[in-house]
């Protein structure tokens, strides 16, 4: 008989337990016949406001004695975890059904390195959270038009896309160990561009299944604070600067 595969989720708290503890109960309710583990990372001191043996699946609570970046957090877990494939969450995801199952498939299919779910808002429209790599013009268009539009028409089949929004990435553990995780120059934003700009140079596909929806409460933080807006534009600057940057522009994918 066939192993029955393991998820292993990554979820970071910066004070954020009142939302991971409604995404906790999500799992909970929707993935009960799911094999999977949770590791939770408190970035910043916080009470964890949970018992995790009350909970059928195994939790793993890692406290950093430091503030980590995003990507030095999800790195960190997955040196922790254990499971076949290895899941990032954002703490405001919720989930109305489970995704795991359908989103394995397709990221074990031959040439993909990255499946996403289509992001679906709390007004229940769809978020920009699949786009095409950002180039100045491109930014600066959007910045003096004020105008969104999206990069790619999420339908009813998967699609290939440019990058997906770290806010909800899964992957085969062994493929993400493989690319070293996340790039930890970057403290914060620009870690799933970067990341899915390595893949996509390594010949391995993204790709966004919209028959698999969860609900994004989205918080931008770097609209309302000018600390998270200046780690905003650093990470920007420095994937525009980057090797990867240029050799995209080389090959015509940008």
């Amino acid at each position: 008989m066939k192993k029955k595969e393991t998820f292993s989720i990554s979820v970071v708290s910066h004070g954020q337990m009142h939302l991971i503890r409604n995404l906790m109960q999500d799992i909970a309710t929707h993935c009960v016949n799911q094999s999977l583990e949770l590791i939770l990372t408190l970035n910043t001191s916080e009470d964890l406001g949970i018992d995790p043996k009350e909970y059928l699946y195994p939790i793993t609570v890692i406290r950093n004695e430091h503030p980590k970046g995003f990507g030095a957090n999800h790195n960190q877990a997955l040196c922790s975890s254990i499971g076949d494939f290895f899941c990032v969450l954002n703490p405001d995801i919720r989930l109305e059904n489970c995704p795991f199952d359908a989103l394995a498939s397709g990221v074990s299919a031959p040439g993909v390195g990255i499946i996403a779910p289509k992001v679906l808002g709390v007004t229940g429209g769809v978020e920009d959270s699949a786009r095409r790599f950002p180039t100045l013009t491109k930014i600066l268009r959007k910045v003096f038009s004020r105008e969104w539009k999206s990069d790619y028409a999420l339908q009813d089949t998967p699609v290939d896309v440019d990058w997906v929004g770290g806010m909800f990435m899964l992957f085969r553990r062994s493929v993400f160990a493989q690319f070293n995780g996340f790039n930890e120059r970057y403290f914060l934003y620009y870690e799933d561009v970067d990341l899915c700009a390595r893949m996509n140079l390594a010949g391995l596909r993204v790709v966004v299944n919209p028959a698999v929806q969860v609900v994004h409460h989205a918080q931008h933080s770097s609209h309302r604070s000018l600390k998270y807006l200046r780690w905003h534009l650093g990470s920007l600057l420095r994937f525009l600067t980057s090797v990867e940057y240029r050799q995209l522009k080389r090959l015509n994918r940008i």
